[in-house]
């Protein structure tokens, strides 16, 4: 099954190597071949749970090797079917 995840990134450091971090991540999510929609506060991002455990991990580590210390919120929503974020927007 296909979920939706929004990810949220708070890298503690000084505000220039923040911005950085934070476009690294991007960079890692338009990288991972899953459907994003940057957003001014979270990236949303849809695929198969492997897949999108897979880039947190791996926004984890990246981030890690450039500040000591990273907050990452995380909505996960899950169901017995399929999940498409443009569902959620089509009225809109």
């Amino acid at each position: 099954m296909q979920i939706n995840a929004a990810i949220q990134l708070l890298p503690f450091g000084n505000d220039a190597e923040k911005y950085k971090i934070i476009d690294n991540a991007i960079s890692l999510i338009q990288k991972s071949g899953l459907k994003y929609k940057v957003c001014p506060f979270e990236t949303v991002v849809e695929g198969k749970p492997e897949n999108v455990y897979q880039l947190i991990e791996a926004i984890r580590e990246t981030s890690l090797k450039n500040c000591s210390d990273v907050l990452i919120n995380i909505k996960i929503h899950s169901a017995n079917r399929d999940l498409f974020f443009d569902e959620k927007l089509e009225k809109y």
